[in-house]
């Protein structure tokens, strides 16, 4: 399994060193430990560029790739914490500089106490700097004191960096498209977040709790071998679910409401994210009913134009369409299709975007537009289509109508032939939900 990532992590770092300019060096700083009060820390969670390029998991160290002349196949060079056997005692194991060097495939490792020491060294020489300005303002700091003494060495065997490009740049492009690696976790991340899913509606009903809920979610994550949930779950019911990032989860839930979750695991770095809504008591209402059809008539109709050669903005054009369509249909809208569009009316009840990219981030990184049009879409990249509806307990409304909030979310992989929904094996029709809860539910 190392070998395999590992070879995965090699081709990186190749793919990035041949996509800078000639004769440069990038310098990548890993995470940091972050104190959540007095000597507890938060749990650690490794930046994703570093991730991205080498896997190694611990904190307050450095990555540097150089492809001076001097490599023909590169220099890749790793500084991490020293092995120390009484602090190790403390605060767990290091994996140290020798075995780093063997078990991550860099050329050379060093103590990272020796970082500040010869990262002068290393940045001699070289015409430009990668590094990601404003993301770790220590290492900028250093970098910055470095290029003003080699631009003020009086030897003249010594030279600066003439500039210093964004390395984000070049890796945000690369993180866009997903290996064949990348996407076997992806898949596997979806499937476990979609068994979370399917206990939570199952345990769900009156007097339990949200936290309960998200409970039942990050305990299937970690018993699937995912820790930690990809970002802060979501458990609103109620008219809660009308908070789009409602992170409290400390509500009663009640019958007759619904629920919106909105969770996904991480696995080895990589987000799974989804959305589901579902009743408490386990069958919609008739209005809760006929808005979430219409929240799941705009996903599947997205879908359709989730394909190689169409572009976010086609597709959130469509959903908005189908659901201001229905807005009007129910009478939460008057007017015209076209000028409830054109003025964006819709916006009342479905105000957020309809996709982001996924990836390491659950909000990926990746350029959305291309010289300010749509970008189109191209196999390899993963995205989410979450359209939804939402209608505050004091919207200008009939009374039948607020309180309702509701998402459908999904992960899809753009493939050569359309796409593939990573998250499908979660139920998101009516029926499904209605039958799939009807099992948990207690008996009458």
């Amino acid at each position: 399994m190392i070998e395999f990532e590992n070879s995965a992590f090699i081709e990186r770092r190749q793919q990035l060193l041949s996509n800078m300019h000639s004769n440069s060096i990038c310098v990548v700083p890993s995470a940091s430990l972050h104190t959540r009060s007095r000597d507890t820390e938060f749990a650690f969670r490794q930046d994703s560029y570093f991730h991205y390029l080498c896997g190694f998991p611990e904190p307050d160290a450095w990555l540097i790739l150089s492809n001076a002349p001097a490599y023909p196949q590169g220099l890749c060079v790793l500084f991490c914490q020293g092995k120390d056997p009484n602090i190790e005692m403390w605060q767990g194991r290091r994996i140290g500089p020798r075995e780093a060097k063997r078990a991550y495939g860099v050329d050379l490792a060093f103590d990272s106490d020796e970082f500040e020491d010869r990262v002068l060294e290393l940045v001699d020489g070289h015409d430009q700097l990668y590094f990601a300005s404003g993301d770790h303002p220590e290492t900028e700091a250093l970098l910055l004191d470095c290029l003003a003494q080699l631009r003020g060495a009086p030897k003249q065997s010594q030279t600066a960096p003439s500039s210093i490009l964004d390395s984000r740049i070049l890796l945000d492009e690369m993180r866009l498209f997903k290996s064949a690696f990348e996407i076997d976790i992806m898949r596997q991340a979806a499937k476990i977040s979609a068994q979370a899913h399917i206990k939570a509606m199952q345990f769900a009903q009156h007097g339990r709790f949200e936290y309960q809920l998200e409970a039942v979610l990050h305990h299937e994550f970690a018993m699937q071998g995912a820790k930690h949930p990809a970002y802060s779950t979501i458990v609103g019911s109620g008219d809660n679910a009308c908070i789009l990032h409602y992170t409290e989860n400390s509500a009663e839930l009640k019958a007759g409401q619904l629920v919106l979750i909105d969770a996904g695991c991480e696995l080895q770095g990589y987000a799974a994210d989804i959305t589901r809504t579902f009743p408490v008591s386990g069958q919609f209402s008739l209005e809760q009913a006929q808005l979430y059809q219409l929240v799941l008539d705009a996903q599947l109709a997205a879908f359709a134009c989730i394909k190689p050669g169409n572009t976010v903005g086609q597709a959130t054009q469509v959903a908005i369409e189908v659901i201001t369509r229905g807005l009007l249909t129910l009478g939460l809208l008057q007017g015209t299709l076209a000028e409830n569009v054109e003025q964006q009316h819709y916006k009342a009840f479905f105000m957020h975007g309809l996709s982001h990219w996924l990836g390491l981030d659950v909000h990926d990184v990746g350029n959305y537009k291309i010289d300010g049009n749509d970008r189109p879409f191209e196999p390899g990249m993963v995205l989410t289509v979450e359209p939804g509806i939402y209608i505050a307990a004091d919207a200008p409304v009939a009374s039948r109508w607020r309180g309702i909030g509701i998402r459908i979310e999904d992960n899809l992989l753009v493939t050569a032939q359309g796409h593939e929904v990573l998250t499908q094996d979660v139920p998101k029709d009516m029926a499904h939900i209605e039958a799939l809860m009807a099992k948990g539910q207690p008996e009458k």
